[in-house]
């Protein structure tokens, strides 16, 4: 078995308790979908409903003590397939979990490559939007401007997919990263204006106009990211796109905060 320690004992600029939480709340809507409890029943341990839909008793244990600090990172997809098979676990709980305590939130890049292939890509709106939208960032990476400084169509997908999640979720914060300008129109100018016309409000939205590809895209944002003190951020991207946009932007957080992602179809 693959072994990868996380990153909770050490991370170079300290650690939040943010990650926990959000992981908390993820194994918390796990049991709550496992094995509902009827009404009037009487209180169980959180890890036992888990362990009666088939989670292995040693992850499952995650619940009760409130260690969430998994140390290899195989061990919450065998919870997922475990739960899964048993009830049909949604996919945005399950990325949750991968994203927190399944190796994605990491500082190994080894760790960060193995967990994020065991994501499932998907439109839905990850768990970090719906439990804490405020305080989590809609990431909208750029793409190629036309000479002309207009955008294309990849480009014009993407941004209909933020502008979704930025209805959905009024109170999230909006980044837009890319720079490459054409005719003095860098990719950040061009979906600032595009969400601007669209709605959204102009304070809602920083422009990110530096990066030069999906590596600098996620470690300038990372900057900004960090300025807030977000513990959590939507990377919104293409389907070939997004999972090493994933990869790209978790190596450059070193495990500080959530990183999940939508894919814009």
């Amino acid at each position: 078995m693959k072994v990868f320690t996380t990153a909770s004992a050490s991370r170079s600029r300290g650690l939040s308790a943010v990650g926990a939480a959000a992981a908390s709340v993820a194994i918390a809507a796990t049991t709550a979908i496992a094995a509902p409890g009827a009404a009037g029943a009487s209180p169980q341990s959180p890890s036992a409903p888990l362990e009666s839909a088939g989670v292995p008793p040693r992850i499952a244990a995650l619940a009760d003590s409130g260690s969430l600090s998994v140390e290899s990172v195989d061990l919450i997809p065998e919870a997922i397939a475990a739960v899964s098979g048993s009830v049909g676990l949604p996919t945005t709980v399950s990325n949750a979990l991968l994203s927190t305590v399944g190796g994605c939130q990491s500082d190994a890049p080894e760790a960060i490559i193995a967990c994020t292939e065991d994501q499932t890509l998907t439109t839905e709106p990850p768990l970090s939007l719906r439990v804490n939208p405020a305080n989590t960032d809609i990431v909208v990476l750029g793409a190629g401007l036309h000479e002309d400084g207009t955008m294309r169509p990849v480009l014009e997908s993407r941004l209909r997919a933020a502008l979704e999640l930025a209805n959905s979720f009024p109170s999230a914060p909006i980044i837009v990263t890319g720079g490459v300008p054409q005719s003095g129109r860098t990719e950040a100018d061009a979906m600032f204006d595009w969400l601007v016309a669209n709605g959204v409000p102009a304070t809602r939205i920083t422009k990110e106009e530096r990066s030069t590809s999906t590596v600098e895209n996620a470690q300038f944002t990372d900057e900004i990211l960090d300025a807030r003190r977000s513990p959590a951020a939507v990377v919104v991207t293409s389907p070939g796109h997004l999972e090493r946009a994933l990869v790209d932007f978790r190596k450059a957080v070193d495990g500080q905060r959530s990183i999940q992602g939508v894919v814009a179809p």
